[in-house]
């Protein structure tokens, strides 16, 4: 571990515990990209939802940002179908410590 990924993982633990304070027990949502990404990565995310609607665009940018691992969601536990949209709502899968 570098001393740049030291540093990234003490600021997502910073950034983590003020959140925490903050929000109490409410909840806390973060957009796609690539923050969302980076709180995917740390391990502070419990719930996926995404809205998919019936149009391909050919590129884009990835949903998570770059993402490095790979990470687990369980099956749908909520699925909406609207006028030509569906909104999936995923449990994040916890590995095992």
């Amino acid at each position: 571990m570098t001393m740049r990924d030291t540093a990234a993982r003490r600021r997502q633990a910073l950034a983590a515990g003020l959140t925490a304070e903050l929000a109490g027990d409410r909840t806390v949502e973060v957009a796609a990209g690539d923050v969302g990404g980076q709180v995917l990565a740390a391990g502070l995310v419990d719930e996926v939802r995404m809205d998919v609607v019936p149009v391909v665009f050919g590129s884009g940018k990835r949903h998570f940002g770059s993402v490095q691992a790979q990470h687990l969601l369980e099956d749908p536990d909520v699925v909406i179908q609207g006028n030509r949209v569906l909104n999936l709502r995923y449990q994040v899968h916890r590995r095992p410590i």
